[in-house]
């Protein structure tokens, strides 16, 4: 646990401008890749990325402002996705793609345990309609608004019921030139997985998709990938 890390619950989500709640513990072992980390956000949390470590292992500190791995809008030339390698243009034919995203209680289910007691404070919201857009365009932008500056990704999970557990920049869907699309991490805090998987993608590293994927950000929201 860093300097000034506290492991208690947190008494509840708080409104944008309150104190800063306690944040959940951090793993030490999932080192901060893709560059410096980003400014922190008061209405933040931060629960356990997924990593192979038994449930309830320790912690280490928050990420809070200055801290490793705070949410924010990177920097200009750190989050740009990839380019389409020269000479190839991106697939514009009948093939279409859509993004179901939603709760997910066993995704859900899995981060509690790997979080331990300290994510006590987190509820899966008791009803949440799944949303389902298009993909669109050369890439989707996922995270939370910025009430601040107004920034708003394409998938805002800011709205109700917010996921805490997302970043405010937290993963882009990238299209490639044969008109499938990948996910990139933008180097969130807690991290992106995909089917489950208990490691979490490589920030700024794109990770090809198939039709019926299944990409999880935050504290439950799952985003699942369907081709027609």
């Amino acid at each position: 646990m860093g300097p000034g890390a506290t492991s208690g619950a947190p008494q509840g989500f708080q409104a944008q401008g309150a104190p800063a709640p306690p944040a959940y513990p951090q793993e030490t072992g999932r080192p901060q890749q893709g560059g410096p980390s980003f400014g922190g956000g008061g209405d933040d949390w931060v629960i356990s990325p997924p990593s192979s470590t038994a449930p309830g292992s320790p912690g280490g500190g928050p990420g809070g402002p200055g801290g490793p791995g705070g949410y924010g809008y990177p920097q200009p030339g750190n989050t740009q996705a990839p380019p389409a390698p020269p000479g190839q243009s991106f697939h514009q034919g009948p093939m279409t793609w859509t993004a179901t995203i939603g709760p997910d209680r066993e995704y859900f289910m899995a981060m509690m345990q790997r979080s331990g007691p300290e994510a006590a404070g987190l509820n899966l919201p008791a009803y949440s309609p799944e949303q389902q857009r298009q993909l669109t365009g050369n890439q989707v932008t996922i995270g939370r608004r910025r009430h601040s500056t107004g920034d708003t990704p394409d998938v805002d999970l800011s709205v109700p019921p917010e996921d805490p557990g997302v970043s405010h920049q937290h993963a882009v869907l990238v299209q490639q030139p044969d008109g499938s699309w990948a996910v990139v991490d933008q180097n969130s805090t807690n991290g992106t997985t995909v089917n489950g998987a208990e490691e979490p993608i490589t920030p700024f590293v794109p990770v090809p998709l198939q039709d019926g994927d299944r990409v999880h950000v935050g504290a439950w929201t799952t985003i699942t990938i369907r081709r027609g």
